[in-house]
This record gives C-alpha cells, structure tokens and sequence, in this order.
C-alpha cells in the first residue's frame, strides 16, 4: 500500500480554507468536504494510478461534488498532496510546488 508521505503547506492552507468557506455557507457542508478529500487519499493510497497523468508525474483526481481537484504526485510507495485546486481558478498555479 503507498503511503501518504506528506500534503505541501499550500495544499493544506488550500484545504482548510475551502473547507472553512463551504462551512461558512451551509453547516456541515465544510466537513462533507473534508469527508470527500479524506475518501481520496484513501482511494488513491490503494490505486495512485487510478487518476490521469496531466504534468510531468501529477495527477488529477477530481473531487466528486466539489469544482475541486487534487494534484498529487507518486513515487516507489509513497504519495504526495501538491494542492487542492478549485477548477474554476488560475490552471497549473501549482507547478513550482512539485
């Protein structure tokens, strides 16, 4: 099984705050939110192929219910968080994190 070796800071900020404002508009939806992210990293820590390659070794899994995507990178047995992308924002803003 790959193992989560870290999420950037950058991603971790992009989380708390996507969450934070979906909490802001419906309570319980920012938790919904993290639930949905955690369901990733679990899905993608058993099959980190299972998302397109989009850049170099990223990935893109989308989030399902959310205009949100996770970049991640893999290597050997381990999986990296790069960021939390809102679809609707400036593409590709993350490259300089990998």
């Amino acid at each position: 099984m790959i193992v989560l070796r870290s999420i950037h800071e950058d991603a971790d900020r992009e989380l708390q705050e996507a969450a934070q404002y979906y909490e802001s508009k419906v309570a319980g939806l920012g938790f919904a939110f993290l639930v949905e992210f955690e369901r990733i990293v679990t899905l993608l820590r058993s099959n980190p192929e299972s998302a397109p390659r989009i850049y170099k070794v990223i990935r893109r899994k989308i989030m399902r219910g959310f205009p949100y995507s996770i970049m991640y990178s893999y290597t050997g047995n381990s999986l990296r968080i790069l960021a939390i992308a809102n679809q609707k924002r400036r593409p590709f803003y993350w490259r300089p994190r990998h």
